[in-house]
This record gives C-alpha cells, sequence and structure tokens, in this order.
C-alpha cells in the first residue's frame, strides 16, 4: 500500500486529534466512558477508510510504545491486555469497516450516521468478546459489562460523529479526493 505524503501528514495529525479526545473520560469501574470511539469515527468520516484506519493504528501504537495518549492518560502495552484491551484493538476494526461502508454509498448524513452506528457496535462487540476471553467471563456477564453499559453513550457518540464528520468533512478541500 502506497502512501502519499498528505496521507502520512494527515494520518499523523488526526493521530493526535484521537489522542486528544481520547483524555475526555468519565470513569465507570475498569472500563470508562470516553470520546475515543467519537474520535475514530469522526476520523474515519473525515479521512475515509485507509488513511483514516493508518490514523487508528498510529494512534494505537503510540499509546503500546508510551505515550500517554489512551483514555485518561493510560499507556504502555499493558492497557492492551487489561479490560479495555478488547475495545482498543476493536477501533481498528471499527475504522476499517465504518470507513469501507462510507467507501460504498454516498458521503451523506444517512450513510455517515449508518456507518458510524456500525463502527461503535464492533467496537463494543470486540470489548465484550475481550471480556469473555480474557477475564474468563460467561456470555451474559461480558456482554452486561462490555456492552449494555455502553450502548447509549455508543450511540449518542456515533450519531455525533456522523454528523459533524460529515459537516466538517464537506468543508475540508482534501476529503474531495477520498469521496467522489
Amino acid at each position: 500500500m502506497k502512501l502519499s505524503s498528505r496521507e502520512i501528514v494527515l494520518a499523523g495529525i488526526f493521530a493526535a486529534v484521537i489522542g486528544i479526545l481520547s483524555q475526555f473520560t468519565i470513569p465507570l469501574g475498569p472500563i470508562p466512558l470516553t470520546l475515543q470511539t467519537f474520535a475514530v469515527g469522526f476520523v474515519v468520516t473525515i479521512l475515509g477508510k485507509k488513511t483514516g484506519t493508518i490514523s487508528v493504528a498510529i494512534y494505537l501504537l503510540m499509546g503500546m510504545i508510551g505515550l500517554p495518549v489512551l483514555a485518561g492518560g493510560s499507556a504502555g502495552i499493558a492497557s492492551y491486555f487489561g479490560p479495555t484491551g478488547g475495545f482498543l484493538i476493536g477501533f481498528l476494526f471499527q475504522a476499517y469497516f465504518t470507513g469501507l461502508i462510507l467507501e460504498k454509498v454516498t458521503f451523506n448524513y444517512f450513510w455517515s450516521l449508518t456507518a458510524n452506528l456500525v463502527g461503535a457496535f464492533i467496537t463494543l462487540f470486540f470489548g465484550s468478546l475481550w471480556l469473555k476471553f480474557g477475564s474468563s467471563l460467561p456470555w451474559n456477564a461480558a456482554f452486561s459489562a462490555g456492552m449494555l453499559p455502553f450502548i447509549l453513550p455508543g450511540i449518542i457518540k456515533a450519531i455525533a460523529a456522523g454528523y459533524l464528520g460529515v459537516l466538517l468533512g464537506k468543508r475540508l478541500a482534501f476529503t474531495n479526493l477520498i469521496y467522489r
């Protein structure tokens, strides 16, 4: 996969945007409510599948090497093996599939909201799977802890990411190259 200089710079800038938005957290036990899911959807809505997913990968790598960009300023490889690890991995899949949907349809509010809702549920699904297998929880407990408390906030964040992503995306010159 070949990337232009513009795509590399945009991916880096928007990885920083995800890192900044991730600092807005509401503690809810071991899994906080954050703006990470919003940030991932927002970035992918603006940048598209390829550059958006690379941006999320850069963000995750920054957290993995110790930069305090994950929720609440956390960092390090241990973050990927704790209760939030599945959500972090889920961000890559959220980015890819949100971008894939947006790539296949008309770039408008309806499809952006739809793609972001699908992406948000993908992240919740991965988070719940991680809790099931990583914490040896029964299925109902894993979904009760990893999905149920986050469904309504996830829907709100997905709607906001989709709406603001299209609103800003239509005003940025580089999105015309992504969504033709």
